[in-house]
C-alpha cells in the first residue's frame, strides 16, 4: 500500500489532489454502473416475458372460447394462457392476433346466464384497459373482429367442468405469474422445444408443492404469507444488490429441491418419474372380506308377506296387550321372529351395490342426466329384501358398523360407516365416501314406529346428503316410511309409503317420487307401485311410473319418448357391486356383527327362545350402562360422529371432502372407522372457517396420510380449494346482507300498518252516529220522492 502511495506522489503530485480526482472518478463509475445495471435489468424483464409470450412450450391452457363484443354477439375465439398474460387467436395456429389481456391488471368472477355453458369476466375495477397495446410479434392492430370492450372481458365455456377449470387456471394464474414465469423459463431448458404444447402444460400442484415442500413446516396460505414467502413479484426489488442476494438464495433452494425432487417439469414422459415415493410407506389397513351368500327376495307382494304360526300368535297377542293406537313403538320389545338377522346399521347399507352409478353421475356435464342418474341409483337401494316380513335389530347405543364396495372400472372403493349416535330417540348415523370417483354421503335417520291397531309404520325420519367433490353440488333426499299391516286379521304385509323429495339447490333440479300403498280393491299389479317427476324449477320434464322392485319407464314431457328407467333384471343383479366387510377377527366389540352374533346364531338355528335371552342380555347391560352414566353425571360421546351444537346435524370426525388430486393422492383406505388417503406428499392444509360450525385445528397424517380431525371437512391443500371456500364466505356475507335487508323491510311494513290501523280508528271515532243515521235518511227521502215521480208519470201516460 505505501509503495503505490510513493508512486503516486511521483508520478501525480500530492497525495491529496490524487485521493479528489479517485473519488470523483469512483462516483462516475459507480453511477454508470447503476446505469448500465438499470438497462440490463430492464432488458432481462422485457425478454423474460417476451420469451414466455413466444415460446410455444410455455402454455398454461389453450382451448376455444367465446367472448362477447360490445355488441352482445359472441366470437368464437382461441385463447392461450400463459404467465401472466391471455392471448386470443382467431385460429389455433396463432397467426391471426386478435388481443392480449394483462392478467396483473384484472380481477375474475363469476358471472350469471341463462345460456348453456359456464360464464365468467375479466374486469378491471377502475374501468381502466386491460389490453396490451402490441402483439407477441410486434403486431400494432390485431385481427380484426367485432369490437371488444376495453375495461373488461366476458368469457363462456362450453361446459361448467371446462369454465371452473379456466377460472382455477386463471385465478392461479392472477397470483403467482412471477412465479409461473421463472418456473417455466426453468423447466423450458429441459425441455425439447419442438415437443408439442399439449405435453407442456403446467401442472399447478406441482407448482404449488416446488415452493412449499422445500419449507420445513406448513405456512398458511392467506393472501399475505403466499405474497411475503412463495410469490416474490419483480418489481419489490429496488436495486441490485437485493435481487442479487434473493438470486442465490433462490437458486440454492432450486438446486436443493431438484436433487429430491425434479416433478415441476410436467411432460407427460415425466410425469411418472416426477412424483416416486423415496421410500415406500407401509399402509396399516383394515382387513375386508368379500361378504358371502346373500339373501335376495323376489319381486311382488308374494315375498313381503309373512304367515304367523299359531305359537307366535300369542306372542303378538301378549305384544299388543302392552300397547294403544298412536303409541310410539321404539320403548316396546319385539318378538325375535320378526327380526332380520343383521342390525339396522347394516340395512342401511343396502343402497351402495350400485354405487357405480354415483361414478358416472359424477363425470356426466349434464345437470339434467346428472340428476337422472342420482335418481336411478336411488331407486336400485330398495329390490335387496329379504323373503317375508322382516325388521332389522335396534342398535345399541355405540354400536358401529364399516364395509366397503370395490369399483373395478375405476379401481376405486366405496367406504360406509355407520353409528348409532343416540338411543333415546333411536338416531343413526352414516358416511360413505369415494374420494377418487368424486362424491360422498352424508346423514343420520331418527327410526320412530307408530301403531295404528290392525297396522304400524316404520317412519324414518331424517335426511341424505350427496356431494359431488368436484362440482360441489348436495343433492338432499329423504326416504320413504315402511308400513306393516295385517297384525290382527289378514296376512302381515310389508309395503313402503310416502313421497321422497331428492333436490339440488345449485342446478334448481328436483324429484318428487310417491311410494303408494296398495288399495284396499286393488290387484296384484297396484303393489309397490311408485309414480314421479324430475322438474327444473316449476318445469316438469319427466315423468316416471312403475314398481319399486321391478321395472321403472321414464317418459320425457317434451319429446313424448318412453323407455325403461330402471329394471333390477337378473343380470343388473349379478353386475352389481361385491360388499366387503370387516374379518371378524379385526372386529371391535361394539361392531354389528361381533355384537349380535349370538342372536343372529340363534335365529339362524330356529331357536326363539335362546335368541330372545341373547337380545334381552344386551339390552340389560345397554340399561345399566346408562344408569351408571346418569349416577356419575356423565354423557355419552361418539367415536366417530360429532353433532353439530347450532345446527343439531350429525357429522364424521374425519370427513375429508376434497377433491381427489391425482398427482398427489394415491388410494384412499380405511383403518379403525377413520377414513384416509394416502398421498404423495403432505401439502399445506387450509384451515377455513365455516358457517354454522365449530373451528377446530387440523393435523396431517405423518408418513404421507391425509387424515382430517373433525370439522375440517373442507380443507385443501390446493388453491382451487381456497378460492372455492373464498366464494363460499362472499356468498355468506351477500346472504347475511341480504337477510338484513329483508328483515328491515318487513319492519317497514309493519311500521305501515300500523300507522294505517291507527288512521283508521281515528276516522272511526270521529265520526258521530247521529251523521250516520242523517245521511241513511236523505237517501231513504230521495227514493220516496223518485217513486212518487215514477207513479205521477205513469198515471199521466195513461
Amino acid at each position: 500500500m505505501s509503495k503505490s502511495k510513493s508512486e503516486s506522489k511521483l508520478f501525480n503530485g500530492s497525495e491529496k489532489d490524487i485521493s479528489q480526482s479517485a473519488s470523483k472518478l469512483t462516483k462516475k463509475e459507480s453511477l454508470k454502473v447503476q446505469k448500465k445495471n438499470y438497462r440490463e435489468e430492464k432488458k432481462r424483464a422485457t425478454k423474460e416475458l417476451l420469451s414466455t409470450i413466444t415460446d410455444p412450450s410455455v402454455i398454461v391452457m389453450a382451448d376455444w372460447l367465446k367472448i362477447r363484443g360490445t355488441l352482445k354477439s359472441w366470437t368464437k375465439l382461441w385463447c392461450v394462457l400463459k404467465p401472466g398474460v391471455l392471448l386470443l387467436y382467431k385460429t389455433p395456429k396463432n397467426d391471426q392476433w386478435v388481443g392480449t389481456v394483462l392478467l396483473n391488471v384484472c380481477e375474475l368472477i363469476e358471472r350469471p346466464s341463462k345460456k348453456d355453458g359456464f360464464c365468467f369476466k375479466l374486469f378491471h375495477p377502475l374501468e381502466q384497459t386491460i389490453w396490451a397495446t402490441k402483439g407477441p410479434k410486434g403486431e400494432a392492430v390485431g385481427a380484426i373482429t367485432l369490437p371488444l370492450p376495453s375495461s373488461y372481458l366476458i368469457i363462456r365455456a362450453a361446459s361448467e367442468s371446462d369454465g371452473r377449470c379456466w377460472m382455477d387456471a386463471l385465478e392461479l394464474a392472477l397470483k403467482c405469474s412471477s412465479l409461473l414465469k421463472r418456473t417455466m423459463i426453468r423447466e423450458g431448458k429441459e425441455h425439447d422445444l419442438n415437443s408439442s404444447a399439449d405435453s407442456t402444460h403446467v401442472s399447478f400442484y406441482g407448482l404449488l408443492r416446488a415452493n412449499n415442500l422445500h419449507s420445513g413446516e406448513n405456512l398458511p396460505l392467506n393472501d399475505s404469507e403466499i405474497e411475503r414467502h412463495h410469490f416474490k413479484d419483480q418489481d419489490t426489488y429496488s436495486d441490485k444488490s437485493d435481487k442479487e442476494n434473493d438470486h442465490d438464495h433462490e437458486e440454492s433452494d432450486n438446486d436443493g429441491l431438484g436433487k429430491s425432487e425434479e416433478s415441476d417439469s410436467d411432460t407427460s414422459e415425466r410425469q411418472d418419474d416426477s412424483y416416486v415415493d423415496p421410500e415406500p410407506i407401509d399402509i396399516r389397513e383394515t382387513t375386508y372380506l368379500e361378504q358371502g351368500h346373500e339373501e335376495l327376495g323376489e319381486a311382488g307382494e308374494a315375498a313381503q308377506t309373512e304367515e304367523v304360526s299359531e305359537e307366535n300368535k300369542s306372542l303378538i297377542w301378549t305384544l299388543l296387550k302392552q300397547v294403544r293406537p298412536g303409541m310410539d313403538l321404539s320403548k316396546v320389545v319385539l318378538p325375535t321372529f320378526i327380526l332380520e338377522p343383521r342390525s339396522f346399521l347394516d340395512k342401511l347399507s343396502d343402497y351402495y351395490y350400485h354405487a357405480d352409478f354415483l361414478s358416472e353421475a359424477a363425470l356426466e356435464e349434464n345437470a339434467y342426466n346428472r340428476m337422472k342418474k342420482v335418481v336411478k341409483w336411488y331407486l336400485s337401494g330398495f329390490y335387496k329384501k329379504p323373503k317375508g316380513l322382516k325388521k332389522p335389530y335396534n342398535p345399541i347405543l355405540g354400536e358401529f358398523f364399516r364395509c366397503m364396495w370395490i369399483h373395478p372400472r375405476t379401481n376405486s372403493k366405496t367406504f360406509y360407516i355407520a353409528e348409532q349416535v343416540s338411543h333415546h330417540p333411536p338416531i343413526s348415523a352414516f358416511y360413505v365416501s369415494n374420494r377418487k370417483d368424486g362424491f360422498c354421503l352424508s346423514g343420520s335417520i331418527l327410526a320412530k314406529s307408530k301403531f295404528y291397531g290392525n297396522s304400524l309404520s316404520a317412519i324414518l325420519d331424517g335426511e341424505g346428503r350427496l356431494t359431488f367433490l368436484n362440482r360441489g353440488e348436495d343433492y338432499v333426499m329423504t326416504m320413504p316410511y315402511a308400513h306393516c299391516k295385517g297384525i290382527l286379521y289378514g296376512t302381515m304385509t310389508l309395503e313402503l309409503g310416502g313421497t321422497v323429495n331428492i333436490t339440488c339447490e345449485k342446478t334448481g333440479y328436483s324429484a318428487t317420487i310417491e311410494f303408494k300403498l296398495k288399495p284396499f280393491l286393488g290387484n296384484n299389479d297396484s303393489v309397490n307401485q311408485i309414480s314421479g317427476r324430475i322438474k327444473l324449477g316449476k318445469e316438469v320434464l319427466a315423468f316416471l311410473e312403475g314398481h319399486w322392485d321391478s321395472e321403472v319407464i321414464i317418459s320425457d314431457k317434451k319429446t313424448g319418448v318412453s323407455e325403461t328407467f330402471w329394471n333390477p333384471t337378473s343380470d343388473i343383479k349379478q353386475r352389481r357391486l361385491h360388499r366387503y366387510t370387516v374379518k371378524f377377527e379385526e372386529q371391535d366389540d361394539f361392531e354389528s356383527e361381533k355384537l349380535w352374533q349370538q342372536v343372529t346364531k340363534a335365529i339362524n338355528n330356529k331357536d326363539q327362545t335362546e335368541a330372545t335371552q341373547e337380545k334381552y342380555i344386551l339390552e340389560e347391560a345397554q340399561r345399566k350402562s346408562a344408569k351408571e352414566r346418569k349416577l356419575k353425571g356423565e354423557e355419552w360421546t361418539c367415536k366417530l360422529f360429532d353433532q353439530d351444537s347450532v345446527t343439531g346435524e350429525w357429522h364424521y370426525k374425519y370427513a375429508d371432502t376434497r377433491p381427489w388430486d391425482p398427482l398427489n393422492d394415491m388410494i384412499q383406505f380405511e383403518k379403525d372407522g377413520t377414513i384416509q388417503t394416502k398421498v404423495r406428499h403432505r401439502t399445506p392444509m387450509v384451515t377455513v372457517p365455516k358457517i354454522k360450525r365449530k373451528p377446530t385445528s387440523q393435523k396431517i397424517g405423518e408418513c404421507g396420510f391425509s387424515s382430517p380431525e373433525p370439522d375440517n371437512q373442507d380443507s385443501s391443500g390446493s388453491e382451487a380449494q381456497l378460492k372455492h371456500n373464498t366464494r363460499i364466505r362472499k356468498k355468506g356475507a351477500d346472504l347475511g346482507e341480504l337477510q338484513s335487508a329483508i328483515e328491515s323491510i318487513k319492519e317497514t311494513q309493519e311500521d305501515i300498518k300500523r300507522e294505517i290501523m291507527a288512521l283508521r280508528n281515528r276516522v272511526i271515532s270521529n265520526s258521530s252516529p247521529w251523521d250516520y243515521h242523517s245521511l241513511q235518511f236523505k237517501h231513504y227521502v230521495f227514493i220516496v220522492l223518485m217513486v212518487l215521480l215514477q207513479l205521477i208519470i205513469n198515471f199521466l201516460c195513461k
